[in-house]
């Protein structure tokens, strides 16, 4: 038996990205060459108390997530089987899968304060994460304050204190209650 392969892929020497919350741990085409142009991929998340995966989409792929430990409120915004365009927000457990359709608008949140989650994703891409996450901070400043304000109905000002660099998806923490 050999000891390495070309169709294994070793997470737990897989190298993070890490925020002050939890930490994304991936294998994709560029890391685990197998998968390069299998339209598939698959992350590790892992959330401490209180982290929000930041609400994103993604304009290629689907995502299946696995729950492998603790519990997520989930909240996904799209148009539904039955035609109506709404969000549904729910927890997952573990054991629990999670679909996240294509061009569905979605984020996930570990609903504990002390305890982790982790979550393993499932992509229809081989694209490495974030290449193929457009998040909620990059799509607002995408686009002019001045047409926000009147998306919103609120004054241009109302937006002066947003931060105005577009960035990748970022995993952060829940601001105190």
């Amino acid at each position: 038996m050999t000891e390495n392969s070309s169709y294994l892929f070793r997470f737990a020497e897989a190298a993070p990205n890490e925020f002050d919350v939890g930490t994304l741990k991936g294998a994709h085409e560029r890391n685990f060459p197998v998968l390069r142009d299998q339209e598939g991929s698959v992350y590790r998340i892992r959330l401490e108390g209180g982290g929000i995966r930041e609400p994103h989409w993604h304009p290629t792929a689907w995502e299946l997530n696995y729950v492998i430990a603790g519990r997520a409120r989930w909240t996904v915004l799209g148009t539904h089987p039955d035609g109506d365009y709404r969000n549904e927000t729910f927890e997952a457990g573990p054991d629990d899968l999670v679909f996240a359709p294509q061009g569905f608008f979605h984020y996930f949140e570990n609903v504990s304060d002390t305890d982790p989650l982790e979550v393993l994703v499932v992509f229809n891409t081989s694209t490495q994460e974030p290449n193929d996450d457009i998040g909620i901070v990059g799509t607002v400043n995408s686009l002019p304050r001045h047409v926000l304000a009147a998306s919103f109905g609120v004054p241009v000002s109302t937006f002066d204190n947003l931060p105005t660099e577009v960035k990748p998806v970022i995993i952060s923490r829940r601001p105190p209650a």
